[in-house]
């Protein structure tokens, strides 16, 4: 013990000057260790960064530059996708945006008359707080004015898009819901199933990579998130991949058993990484008006038949918009048709929504092959029967609630 005490005195009292070098070093290590930290606290205090994905599409025309005696047309196009690849790397590694920029895939090159469409998929990270609006626009613009000057392929400039939302990769085949067609993989990227204990519920529609939308309906039993999953793909089992719900938010003034205000947005975790098989729907703006007449489409994992059970694979239905002129006639609706709702079907009946569809989307696409969501599944007396249509909440009357949610 004594011996411990006088070695620690001895140490203590013995005097050593630093060297003029050793402390130039110290102070090149201090201030080592400070930027390091800076530079740490800097990447963690930072807002956060996003993963985007962009959906592109230009025509290549004058294909037969391309067409080599002794290659097939296989050949050819897969010749194309690594030339149009390189050439949207190129476009966005030299632009304002390529700190941003990931990657690029084409998806698809579609063989036209006057040459072939490519269908491209662009990743971007950006940060959070970011409208995706001003970066689709940017994205556009860049993609649209460096492919003015490129001589790498022959492209239509006015045939270039770009879109953040509401693309499929899948040909558009409908034919009709409620016994309707099962969907294709891919088909309907933004369906989602909600589950509660692990059983189909209700359906619901993707509308960023952490928000959805769905009825009202579907949490008057329960709204509390901790027995909700929801998975995703064109199977409930197996799902292609299964999150789950963080947060649900039924509209404020929805009362169960009125009708009104069936409708509610849904947070999970973690967020999805968009694919092929997995993508957001575009939302409509709020001005946006229903053309009585127009072609619709739905999708939903519920029964066949009155009284049936839900489904395991996704269906598909090609739809009307009935106008409000006729789904109010007495032998149709009646007065039961109130704000915020439409109908869509046929009045014959057949082709309907039907238990376990609720919440599911009605979209709409645009002359650009953008799909917009209009419609969420409320109600109807039955499924498919005559004179009794599905009545839909409107998304486009609810859309400024969808946004002070969801900031969407």
């Amino acid at each position: 013990m004594a011996s411990h005490t006088n070695r620690a005195i001895g140490f203590g009292t013995r005097s050593r000057r630093l060297k003029p070098w050793m402390i130039a070093l110290l102070v090149v290590l201090l201030l080592i260790v400070v930027a390091v930290t800076i530079g740490l606290l800097a990447h963690f205090l930072a807002p956060g960064e996003k993963t985007e994905y962009f959906h592109g599409t230009f025509n290549i025309l004058d294909l037969r530059k391309y067409s080599n005696s002794g290659q097939n047309g296989t050949y050819q196009l897969k010749d194309l996708r690594e030339i149009s690849e390189n050439l949207v790397d190129e476009i966005f590694i030299d632009s304002a945006l390529n700190k941003h920029y990931i990657k690029n895939q084409v998806v698809r090159l579609t063989p036209e008359e006057d040459g072939v469409k490519a269908d491209v998929v662009m990743v971007f990270q950006f940060p959070s707080a970011g409208p995706q609006a001003v970066w689709q626009k940017k994205i556009h613009s860049i993609l649209n004015q460096k492919i003015r000057n490129t001589r790498a392929l022959p492209i239509n400039v006015s045939s270039v898009q770009v879109n953040g939302c509401g693309k499929r990769v899948v040909p558009l085949i409908v034919n009709r819901i409620m016994s309707g067609n099962i969907a294709a993989k891919a088909a309907w990227p933004w369906q989602a199933s909600l589950q509660r204990n692990n059983i189909h519920q209700c359906g619901a529609t993707l509308i960023s990579n952490t928000w959805l939308i769905t009825a009202a309906h579907c949490f008057k039993n329960n709204a509390n998130p901790r027995p909700w999953t929801v998975s995703f793909g064109t199977t409930i089992n197996p799902p292609l991949m299964k999150r789950n719900i963080k947060r649900i938010i039924v509209h404020e003034k929805y009362h169960s058993p009125a009708r009104v205000y069936d409708i509610a947005v849904v947070q999970f975790s973690p967020r999805v990484t968009f694919s092929d098989d997995i993508r957001r729907v575009c939302l409509p703006e709020a001005s946006a008006s229903l053309q009585p007449n127009s072609t619709v489409y739905i999708t939903g994992f519920g029964a066949l038949y009155y009284g049936g059970e839900s489904q395991n694979d996704l269906r598909e239905a090609r739809l009307k918009i009935i106008s409000d002129d006729v789904c109010k006639q007495p032998h149709v609706y009646g007065s039961d048709i109130r704000f915020g709702m439409f109908c869509a079907g046929y009045l014959e009946g057949i082709y309907d929504a039907c238990r376990g569809d609720s919440g599911g989307p009605l979209v709409i696409k645009d002359l650009k092959d953008t799909w917009y969501l209009i419609g969420i599944v409320s109600w109807g007396d039955n499924c498919g029967q005559m004179n009794k249509p599905g009545v839909y909440t409107m998304v486009t009357y609810y859309r400024n609630w969808i946004a002070s949610k969801t900031g969407l």
